[in-house]
């Protein structure tokens, strides 16, 4: 591949609380992705472990050792495949902690060579979740990534901050599933997505959950902020874009975005007139 691009494939499914199901369709989708010839394999928030509080009532009496099992196949497939995996999952911590909302990030080699712990949980998250507290940062043919969960697009500092570490492309993995009717999830999680792409000029990967009612497919966005490509409602599917860092897109905040970063919130030299500075006026004297 060359420099600076990186083929993903965004996949989604109906992530359920039956583990062996999940990996079976996380299994099936790294070989799609090898045969379309992607880099990386992105799934949705806790694609293998089903998601406590949707799928699962609660995580007492949790089946950790099946949890495991799959998980080490799935390791071994991307080892065999040689492909990275960005696996949505559950971490254990320990029997009297509650475990974190994870991404095992998982390379070529088979080997988990980090994990990132979902930072934001809503209140109900934290009913069955531990937050983590870190970002996950690595590089793929030149273009550097990072990881993230749902809830986190509703703080833009993490993109700020993102954008203080010059990444490039975003893989954020979503469950907004299994919902009872269409939400206003379906009008604003995209479009806010878009707009903290747009802002901070990112790539980003959004892998959904497509359980019934899912409140939007699954997405890639380019760093203008426009949606490049997508998958169906409500079904299965897997999707290959190329994230391209040296393609000129629209930035329309670029020029100015630095400056702001640093505190200076306008553009431009003000005048220090008075006229200026008295802002009760109206008439010149």
């Amino acid at each position: 591949m060359t420099e600076g691009k990186l083929r993903v494939a965004t996949c989604q499914f109906a992530v359920s609380k039956n583990i062996l199901r999940n990996s079976k369709y996380i299994q099936n989708f790294m070989q799609k992705a090898k045969s379309k010839r992607a880099d990386i394999v992105h799934f949705s928030e806790c694609a293998l472990s089903g998601y406590a509080g949707s799928d699962l009532e609660s995580l007492k009496n949790f089946d950790w050792e099946t949890l495991w099992s799959e998980t080490r196949k799935i390791m071994k497939l991307a080892a065999k495949l040689k492909i990275w995996t960005v696996l949505g999952s559950t971490h254990f911590i320990s029997p009297n902690i509650k475990p974190h909302n994870s991404l095992y990030l998982i390379n070529p080699q088979g080997k988990i060579v980090d994990r990132y712990d979902k930072r934001f949980c809503m209140e109900r998250d934290l009913q069955h979740y531990t937050p983590g507290d870190h970002f996950v940062f690595f590089e793929i043919n030149g273009v550097k990534c990072t990881l993230l969960i749902c809830y986190d697009l509703r703080f833009p500092e993490l993109y700020r901050a993102l954008k203080k570490k010059k990444v490039d492309c975003i893989l954020q993995s979503f469950y907004n599933a299994r919902l009872p009717q269409r939400t206003i999830h379906t009008d604003i999680m995209r479009q806010t997505m878009q707009c903290r792409a747009a802002t901070n000029y990112f790539w980003v990967s959004m892998s959904n959950s497509c359980s019934y009612y899912c409140a939007y497919p699954s997405c890639v966005i380019q760093p203008d902020g426009k949606i490049i490509k997508e998958l169906n409602f409500h079904g299965p599917g897997i999707m290959i874009n190329t994230i391209d860092t040296k393609k000129v897109l629209y930035d329309a905040s670029g020029p100015f975005r630095g400056q702001a970063m640093k505190g200076q919130l306008y553009t431009g030299k003000p005048t220090g007139h008075a006229r200026s500075k008295n802002r009760k006026i109206l008439e010149a004297n």
